[in-house]
């Protein structure tokens, strides 16, 4: 069951602002939306300026208010001239309490707009930027100017003091959440089930085991490294059915990539590029494991914790945030990032496992997650830092 939220009047006439670029999907949205429900039921008012996407109805359906803007924008007069007259001129008409930014441009507008207005400014560090510049670092500093930082991990955490030298007493780590209520095997009905299944055009239970990689479709998510390693297992005489679950998202040069090695590798019929999914648990529940083989550091990982609060076992690439979500051994495997023969070496070790060892390594995946990782907690932590800030 899930643990109360602070007191509802803890946030009571209160404003919260978050700013992100859009609301159309993805980890950074999914957690704008959990905030926002928490701000509500605490008491508060919750808006959200962004530059709208399908989320948008869900948002405003929990009862928050959906400012329109150019939040997407890169270009210098719009994230620093004009997105900062709006965001401030929203932050005043509004009453706004605490600007909370989640992405780099519009935090640039957001924290402009806070200073003006002298309003309390958080930033959420949601992922792990790269700076092979000087400027690229300044750029990125932004969301470490937060009054208070968000790290979403203990990786990130440690990536924001070592990149910015900033006070650690400033940067709070909260883990991304899992929705364990929605992400529970038993939650999801045949029905369910059975409608995606048929959806994709393939057999409700596989006769070979089925992988699950869930990311959407770039590159540094390591869908060919999957690919490497279902051919190497297949030379071996091992076949293993894939779900590839995710969004091109304009990338339709990079899903022509991965066509042609399904081809090329001989997987046709093995690996189905299903798209989007807008029912994720029962896409889980179609599986006996998941994978995740990034090949850049993850800042926290948010699949691999679904898919354990759903009792399968994860393989993840051995670095960045799924060394915190993933217990090497005990709930899944870590893997060498970017090594397709090692990757299945890995999955041939899961396959090796006695059916009483796999669902053992399921049961504490599971249990990892509804201990450390659930959306009750994001927001319980979300809503006291609110609460430290406004008090101040």
């Amino acid at each position: 069951m899930s643990s109360p939220l602070p007191p509802l009047a803890s946030l009571k006439n209160k404003t919260i602002l978050q700013v992100v670029p859009e609301m159309a999907t993805g980890g950074v949205e999914r957690t704008t939306l959990e905030v926002a429900s928490a701000i509500i039921e605490a008491g508060g008012r919750a808006l959200v300026f962004s530059a709208g996407g399908r989320l948008v109805q869900e948002l405003e359906a929990l009862g928050a208010k959906h400012i329109h803007g150019e939040a997407n924008s890169k270009l210098p007069w719009t994230v620093f001239v004009s997105n900062v007259s709006k965001l401030a001129q929203i932050v005043r008409q509004e009453k706004v309490d605490i600007v909370h930014a989640r992405s780099r441009a519009p935090a640039w507008s957001a924290l402009l707009a806070a200073r003006r207005t002298r309003t309390p400014f958080v930033t959420t560090y949601h992922g792990i930027y790269n700076a092979k510049s000087g400027l690229k670092r300044w750029y990125n500093s932004v969301m470490a100017r937060g009054d208070l930082v968000i790290a979403n991990s203990g990786y990130t955490r440690d990536h924001v003091f070592d990149e910015h030298r900033i006070d650690p007493d400033k940067i709070e780590v909260i883990y991304r959440g899992v929705d364990v209520d929605a992400f529970d095997p038993q939650a999801v009905s045949n029905k369910r089930r059975e409608e995606l299944a048929s959806h994709w055009g393939i057999a409700l239970k596989s006769p070979r085991p089925r992988a699950i990689l869930p990311a959407r479709l770039t590159a540094w998510k390591g869908q060919k490294v999957m690919l490497e390693a279902l051919g190497h297992l297949k030379r071996a005489g091992v076949e293993i059915e894939c779900l590839m679950v995710g969004d091109p998202q304009g990338r339709d040069s990079y899903r022509a990539e991965l066509g042609h090695d399904i081809r090329r590798l001989g997987l046709e019929g093995q690996v189905h590029l299903v798209g989007h999914c807008n029912d994720m648990p029962a896409a889980f529940s179609l599986a006996d494991f998941a994978v995740t083989p990034s090949t850049e550091p993850e800042a926290f990982g948010r699949t691999a914790a679904e898919a354990q609060a759903m009792g399968l076992a994860v393989i993840a690439s051995d670095l960045g945030g799924a060394r915190e979500t993933v217990e090497d051994g005990v709930t899944g495997f870590l893997s060498p990032a970017g090594d397709g023969k090692a990757l299945a070496d890995c999955i041939g070790r899961l396959l090796a496992l006695l059916p009483e060892e796999k669902a053992a390594m399921g049961t504490a995946g599971a249990a990892r997650v509804r201990s450390l990782f659930t959306t009750r907690a994001l927001q319980s932590a979300t809503v006291s830092l609110y609460q430290r800030l406004v008090k101040a």
